[in-house]
């Protein structure tokens, strides 16, 4: 890394240019030259993410006011927010969307021996979605269900690595897509875990993944009906209530998964309730599968924490392009700043480093001297070739 760089251009290194052109090529974007190219609003883009920007006009304050600073960054044209909006509105989304799986996959080469479940080495993922709330007057193509009149939004769809908390699986479709038809969507990794809420109760999909080799842990529906074919021995610690092997009674559910399947039933002492687990494996103990599905909680947590410290709520333009644009040049720089932690073995949480960034965006100092406290010492020495007047 070149040191005598700006941390904004040191960041931005971690992005290889021959890649990012050939993205740009295979969308076919480049039939057309424009002076503003895909590059400098990724740049632009990723800018206001790092630093907080509210609006276009605070993009274009801030980014002018750094002067000379910007052309060593990449920026070489002057920055309008006119220009800036007709490129979040027209230049495909997809282009961003293509260069954040590439990140994607480069963070899951470095962050693929993090395992901490000293008893199971294979991946673990968590697959869930939320919605970002719009306002329905400046988006109307939004609107969230037929029946919700008054509200809109997009939804995010995404597969969690639990273990290195980054996504390696992201999809932006309107807020009336049902999660199970984005499931379908998945290719299953074989000898891996999907742990999975009980809103994607669906056999077929479940089948799916143990057709696929990978095994799935789900929360069960209460009024799920089933045949008791044995009952396994519960471990003697732990809250594991019940450990069975079971066979569907529903005619369609038992036609879309006509195998075995395993029941587990956990008290939860904390909120006094009980769990009711399902799974296609038969090896693991029942409190490990527990601990599995507990880990879902993970991607609850990644889905509020870039909403509180990306700019995914409040966008920068009001077209389904502008906001897809916004959401994975989001993404990208969440994970790029992933890529970097690891990258320089930096202690310090995402949130720290993104705080930090934001306010040493322009410094030419290495990155890691940037992120490092140094408790600097003022010593009041006396000056040495000064004689004393006086005597005292």
């Amino acid at each position: 890394m070149n040191f005598g760089k700006t941390v904004f251009s040191q960041l931005m290194d971690q992005i290889d240019p021959n890649e990012f052109r050939c993205i740009v090529q295979r969308q076919n974007t480049h039939r057309r030259k424009y002076r503003f190219s895909c590059w400098e609003q990724f740049l632009c883009m990723a800018f206001a993410q790092l630093t907080y920007r509210e609006s276009l006009r605070d993009i274009e304050s801030c980014l002018r006011s750094l002067g000379p600073k910007l052309y060593h960054s990449g920026i070489r044209s002057s920055v309008c927010r006119s220009t800036l909006a007709y490129a979040n509105e027209h230049r495909s989304w997809r282009i961003y969307h293509e260069l954040a799986l590439a990140l994607i996959a480069k963070a899951q080469r470095l962050y693929r021996d993090d395992r901490f479940l000293a008893d199971l080495d294979s991946a673990v993922y968590a697959f869930d979605s939320t919605i970002i709330k719009l306002c329905l007057e400046l988006f109307p193509w939004a609107r969230a269900a037929n029946h919700q009149v008054t509200c809109a939004g997009v939804k995010l769809h995404t597969l969690l690595d639990v273990q290195s908390h980054i996504p390696v699986f992201a999809r932006v479709t309107a807020a009336n897509v049902g999660d199970l038809r984005i499931l379908d969507e998945l290719i299953f990794e074989a000898g891996a875990f999907y742990v999975l809420d009980r809103g994607y109760t669906g056999f077929t999909s479940l089948k799916r993944i143990d057709n696929a080799g990978a095994f799935f842990v789900i929360r069960a529906k209460r009024d799920l009906r089933f045949n008791r074919v044995y009952s396994h021995t519960k471990p003697k610690i732990g809250n594991v209530r019940v450990d069975q092997t079971i066979t569907l009674v529903v005619p369609r559910s038992r036609e879309e998964y006509p195998d075995q399947l395993r029941r587990i039933k956990v008290f939860d002492a904390v909120n006094k309730c009980s769990l009711v687990f399902l799974t296609n494996n038969f090896v693991l103990d029942a409190l490990t599968v527990a601990e599995l599905y507990r880990l879902r909680w993970k991607i609850e947590l990644f889905f509020k924490w870039i909403k509180q410290h990306l700019r995914i709520k409040a966008f920068y333009g009001t077209t389904p392009n502008a906001v897809s644009t916004q959401i994975w040049i989001a993404l990208s720089v969440y994970v790029l700043v992933a890529i970097v932690k690891k990258e320089l073995r930096l202690e310090q949480p995402l949130y720290t480093i993104l705080q930090i960034l934001s306010v040493a965006l322009f410094e030419k100092e290495p990155i890691p001297q940037v992120l490092t406290t140094i408790e600097r010492k003022i010593q009041h020495c006396p000056p040495r070739n000064q004689l004393n007047l006086f005597n005292l």
